[in-house]
């Protein structure tokens, strides 16, 4: 039996997601621009799906841009201002790299990940207009006070409208960590724009959306026909509406139940090896993590060959995230929590998901201790 644990770098889309897909790919093929009668059946069902969506997060349907992947969302909601721009140093790099288009402060987190809103507060200039702190770190799991910073972000801008600064400011947060595991209210959570992804939460891949509240003037980054009120033309992608919204309603639906499965899985996991390896390191908030990671280092061992010693017992793993291990770069996670580098080399992260059991996990705990033990004893 195969284990994945690997859930935070993708999700296996959900059965019923690609039913609900399938139709839209044969004889619901229609462009739902064009003015015939099936063609018109095709766009209200995209408008429909929109607005479920749009509902299980508290927004307006025409406040919710489909995209081409988290990336280009994250990429649209940095393309609504100019100006100076606060982010955290642990954010995912299309956070970092559409910041850098800017003026841009990155602010400090803790030994745990956690960023202070104080310390957000301070980083904010007269010229910021836009703050972006993902919700949940794709690494560790830390989930970040986002409302406490939504908190912030609005006493500053009363303040600036009293000094007669019309700078605007606003809040973004990536959120595509946290669907399936955390509350996504945008009214809740006090964010202006918000980036979504679906294959993040067993839908389909390269498929997410931006939410943008109606006070922020987003600019579109492609142009063309006009579609998506003129913020992302193209010829709409009718299926992976259809399935996102599918796989959005699924994961509202058995969120609180599943989140405290995972947390008794990953609890169980951890428990096991640590008692197994008392000198191992465990990352991220113990009170403010998402129910599904577990980032674990082994001091002195290499995780690379962790990573292959498991995949041989059928255990698939990662060392931290899929952009981060593609580019075989050092985790720049790890170092803003201040992990050193013997100890960030030895490092797992395991994530747990919607078809994660028990018994795969006594299978996971057996394979990582029967790897972890033959690579310290190789390491003497």
């Amino acid at each position: 039996m195969n284990v994945y644990l690997d859930y935070a770098a993708t999700t296996p889309m959900d059965r019923a997601v690609l039913a609900a897909m399938m139709p839209y790919f044969s004889d619901d093929f229609y462009n739902p621009s064009s003015p015939y009668a099936p063609a018109v059946k095709v766009r209200r069902d995209y408008e429909a799906a929109k607005a479920s969506m749009a509902s299980i997060i508290g927004a307006k349907p025409g406040e919710i841009t489909m995209t081409a992947g988290a990336t280009e969302s994250i990429n649209l909601a940095f393309n609504a201002g100019t100006g100076h721009v606060v982010t955290t140093m642990i954010e995912h790099p299309a956070v970092i790299s559409s910041a850098s288009k800017y003026q841009f402060t990155m602010v400090d987190v803790d030994g745990k990940g956690r960023v202070s809103p104080n310390a957000i507060e301070k980083a904010i200039r007269p010229d910021t207009w836009l703050v972006s702190v993902g919700i949940a770190n794709s690494e560790i799991g830390t989930v970040q006070p986002i409302s406490k910073i939504a908190t912030v972000v609005k006493k500053i801008q009363v303040s600036r409208l009293k000094e007669g600064n019309k700078t605007p400011l606003y809040l973004h947060t990536d959120a595509s960590q946290g669907a399936g595991q955390l509350d996504l209210h945008v009214a809740r959570l006090g964010v202006d724009m918000m980036s979504i992804n679906a294959g993040k939460v067993y839908g389909p891949k390269q498929v997410a959306c931006l939410y943008a509240s109606r006070n922020v003037r987003v600019k579109p980054l492609i142009l063309g026909g006009g579609q998506e009120a003129g913020l992302r033309s193209g010829t709409e992608n009718v299926a992976g509406m259809i399935g996102m919204a599918k796989a959005m309603q699924l994961a509202y639906d058995m969120r609180d139940q599943e989140v405290r499965r995972l947390a008794e899985l990953r609890d169980s996991l951890q428990a096991q090896l640590v008692e197994a390896f008392p000198d191992s390191i465990v990352s991220g908030h113990p009170k403010h993590r998402l129910a599904s990671h577990l980032h674990i280092a082994f001091p002195g061992v290499d995780g690379e060959r962790l990573v292959f010693g498991l995949e041989s017992r059928g255990v698939y793993v990662s060392t931290g995230s899929a952009c981060a291990a593609h580019k075989g770069t050092r985790s720049h996670v790890l170092m803003a929590i201040g992990m050193d580098e013997s100890t960030a080399n030895g490092s797992l992260r395991l994530t747990l998901g919607r078809h994660t059991t028990a018994k795969q996990i006594d299978q996971a705990v057996k394979a990582i201790i029967e790897v972890v033990n033959i690579e310290k004893e190789r390491a003497k």
